[in-house]
């Protein structure tokens, strides 16, 4: 069977590394799109590819074939400007760019396209969330990502292609975001702080490591025959104050939570994760591919 090949935009990001990384260890071909070639100099495999400098934002149709030549799927992980996820420019300047890209790609022939969408699509809906939960998304980013698959959903009928649209959401591990939660207390954990400020730590949220989400992204790309949305997640709601509790463990660290410092944020229910049944039917249904 042929290496699938695989067309990666983000590679340099926080969950384009570690797909790479998951989709070479599955033997796939990877060509991976950057804006910042020198920070994807740094990566380890960063031999192990085939390299395209650009910015999807400006590129035009011409360009976008050039970088699709040959691919069998694309994973389009690139959006900029997080986590900043009351910005109007998510829809006013990342929506229709990526649109536009996805098209040129799919009018260039790329047959299967994969789109990591988000949670906050669910907007404020509280508990278990499956696909078939609608989306009322409420801050700008993911209004912007709903209605770009909106969008790809009405290309599709002018242009038939498989497209998968992955929800992440509540990732952790290697090159996260330096403000996001853990990343926050692993300083304090280094700096030798004697307390970390944290909100009350009640609300429910599903965490998942980096590692997993991207060996499910690699495993969903394998399912050529699938199209549709899909929770990518753990399925297992966790109190963000249980996550702390258990990094200080993993870290043999003591230090005091300053619990309460922070209130809860307006813009997330206090509970929600997700239901994962389609995803863990689509990655047994679909014989994951030999590692090299």
């Amino acid at each position: 069977m042929t290496a699938l090949h695989v067309l990666v935009t983000g590679a340099s990001g926080f969950v384009g590394r570690h797909l790479v990384a998951e989709l070479l260890a599955r033997g796939c071909r990877v060509r991976a799109l950057a804006r910042d070639m020198a920070r994807a100099r740094n990566l380890p495999w960063f031999d192990q590819v085939q390299w395209v400098a650009g910015d999807i934002q400006q590129a035009d149709a011409g360009q976008v074939a050039s970088w699709a030549d040959g691919i069998d799927a694309l994973a389009h992980l690139a959006w900029p400007g997080l986590p900043n996820y009351q910005a109007l420019f998510h829809l006013e300047q990342n929506l229709m760019a990526d649109y536009h890209f996805i098209k040129h790609a799919v009018q260039a022939g790329v047959p299967q396209v994969l789109v990591t969408g988000t949670c906050f699509e669910y907007g404020m809906q509280s508990g278990p969330l499956d696909e078939h939960c609608p989306a009322h998304p409420a801050n700008p980013y993911g209004l912007a990502k709903h209605s770009l698959h909106q969008f790809l959903q009405a290309l599709q009928l002018h242009h038939p292609f498989t497209l998968q649209w992955a929800r992440l959401f509540y990732l952790h591990g290697e090159g996260q975001n330096p403000n996001s939660l853990l990343a926050a207390l692993d300083r304090a954990i280094d700096s030798g702080a004697a307390a970390f400020d944290m909100s009350a730590g009640e609300q429910l949220r599903d965490f998942q490591p980096i590692t997993e989400a991207a060996s499910q992204l690699a495993g969903l790309l394998h399912c050529r025959g699938f199209s549709g949305v899909v929770n990518c997640a753990s399925g297992r709601p966790t109190a963000v104050r249980s996550l702390v509790e258990q990094r200080l463990r993993e870290r043999g660290a003591e230090l005091h939570l300053n619990l309460g410092h922070y209130g809860y944020p307006a813009h997330e229910p206090m509970a929600f994760w997700a239901v994962t049944d389609r995803l863990q039917h689509l990655l047994q249904s679909t014989a994951e591919p030999s590692r090299q």
